[in-house]
């Protein structure tokens, strides 16, 4: 059984403009300031809680003057983001205060949502959740009582919903969620609170989407580790998948796959975490590289743009 979304990966245009969005805007913390390792020309960028908890983490390949992508079937729709009961309307007065233009009006199973777009134009909407905190980031610009806990959920476009809604229920043990978008909102087994919401949005009729700037690449789930990882391996590709080797990724280990659908779906482990190759008081302060990349250093810090990482307390 899948406990819920471990990460959501999109495509970023800026690495500077997306540090300050999710950092100075969103409150979320820089866990990690790596490298793409299959690109390792470009930034990775991971936020999260104070220690990137699964569930918790927003990722971006940060590729500079990426052209805009397209959103229609098959894709991720939107990202929800969990925060804390009755903090709805600070979120709403911090955002318009920093230049965010909202969409108001819409609504989730009777919750207000307010939704918006990232500098790229990501779809990302904020809405009260009865989810539990994984570790706050006491540092970071936003009260810890207000601070994104997580996410709520996220929204995928398809154009057959029913074939996805089939993986999803009978094999990576989601359940409907008569909550979610009727008919074909779903939750993770036994999961009601942080990262465990799966909607499938059906549009037959939408052109197809196209990666780029302001788009999701994939969408990882959870499973706690390599042993239950390899399980999943062997139980996708008997269901005919072709799944990805293991692939390590310091922080996680991940396989890869594609849902019937088209979307790329992920399993990726909840250990080691972000703390793998830093402390806790560190993590996002410098450029960390995998140990086969580290003689690449010098001719990497050359290539990447300098960012301005973020300052804490404001």
């Amino acid at each position: 059984m899948i406990p819920g979304i471990h990460h959501i990966t999109a495509i970023a245009s800026d690495p500077q403009a997306n540090i300050d969005f999710y950092c100075g805007v969103l409150g979320l913390r820089l866990v990690k300031l790596t490298v793409n390792f299959d690109d390792a020309g470009s930034y990775h960028l991971y936020y999260g809680d104070g220690l990137g908890t699964p569930g918790s983490i927003i990722t971006f390949f940060a590729w500079p003057g990426a052209s805009r992508g397209r959103i229609g079937a098959p894709q991720v729709s939107a990202i929800s983001f969990g925060v804390p009961k009755g903090s709805l309307g600070y979120w709403k007065q911090r955002l318009e205060g920093e230049g965010v233009e909202l969409q108001l009006g819409g609504s989730q199973s009777g919750r207000e949502i307010l939704s918006f777009t990232d500098p790229d134009g990501l779809q990302l909407e904020v809405v009260e959740s009865q989810g539990s905190r994984g570790s706050s980031w006491p540092d970071g610009p936003v009260p810890p009582d207000k601070a994104i806990l997580g996410f709520d959920g996220v929204s995928i476009m398809e154009e057959s919903p029913e074939v996805t809604a089939k993986l999803l229920t009978e094999v990576m043990g989601f359940r409907p969620d008569e909550a979610g978008v009727d008919p074909h909102g779903y939750r993770a087994g036994g999961g009601e609170g942080i990262a465990s919401r799966v909607d499938l949005i059906s549009n037959r009729d939408a052109r197809r989407g196209s990666l780029g700037a302001g788009v999701v690449h994939h969408i990882a789930f959870r499973t706690p580790g390599d042993a239950e990882q390899l399980q999943w391996r062997e139980k996708l590709e008997r269901l005919g998948y072709h799944v990805s080797p293991v692939m390590d990724r310091i922080y996680f280990h991940s396989i890869y796959f594609r849902e019937p659908g088209g979307v790329l779906f992920e399993i990726a482990t909840d250990t080691p975490g972000f703390t793998a190759d830093q402390r806790a008081a560190e993590l996002g302060t410098r450029l960390m590289l995998p140990p086969w990349l580290e003689d690449q250093r010098p001719g990497l810090v050359q290539v990447l743009p300098p960012v301005r990482l973020p300052t804490l307390g404001r």
